[in-house]
C-alpha cells in the first residue's frame, strides 16, 4: 500500500437515503484500534506526523484542504464529502480551509495517546526524519 492515497468513496442513492460502505479492507493495511470525528473545526488543524500511527480518514460533511508531506514538500489536496485518505506513519498531514459544516471521521491504528509521544508537530524536525521514516 502507498504511504498515501486519496480515494473517492463510492455512494448509492435511492430515493430514501444516500448510503457510503466503507469496507476497511479495500483502503487500509492495519487493525483500527480508534474511531474519532472531529467537527465545529474553528481554525486549521494542528499539521504533524506521527512515528507509529496510521490513519484514514472519510470527509462525512463538507470540505477542506488537506496538507499533505509523502517526502516531495507539502501538496494541498482538496477534500469534499465523499473523499477519503489514507495517511501512513511519516506522512505530514493537517486540514485548512474547513468549511462550517464539515465533520471529518479519522480511523486509527493505534490508541490515543494524551502525552503525545507518538507526534512530531515542528516540520523543520519533521524533515530532518521524514526521508528515513517513510522509506521503512
Amino acid at each position: 500500500m502507498n504511504k498515501f492515497q486519496k480515494f473517492t468513496l463510492p455512494t448509492h442513492h435511492t430515493q430514501r437515503s444516500h448510503l457510503t460502505p466503507i469496507e476497511l479492507k479495500d483502503y487500509i493495511d492495519f487493525e483500527p484500534k480508534r474511531i474519532y470525528y472531529v467537527t465545529n473545526v474553528l481554525e486549521n488543524t494542528g499539521a504533524h506526523c506521527h512515528f507509529e500511527e496510521k490513519e484514514f480518514f472519510v470527509v462525512i460533511q463538507g470540505s477542506c484542504i488537506a496538507t499533505i508531506d509523502q517526502g516531495g514538500g507539502i501538496e494541498e489536496i482538496p477534500m469534499q464529502q465523499g473523499d477519503a485518505l489514507y495517511a501512513a506513519n511519516y506522512v505530514w498531514h493537517g486540514f485548512i480551509d474547513v468549511s462550517r459544516d464539515f465533520i471529518l471521521l479519522a480511523v486509527s491504528s493505534t490508541n490515543y495517546r494524551p502525552d503525545r509521544s507518538d507526534y512530531q508537530e515542528d516540520y523543520d524536525q519533521y524533515l530532518k526524519v521524514r526521508d528515513e521514516g517513510l522509506s521503512k
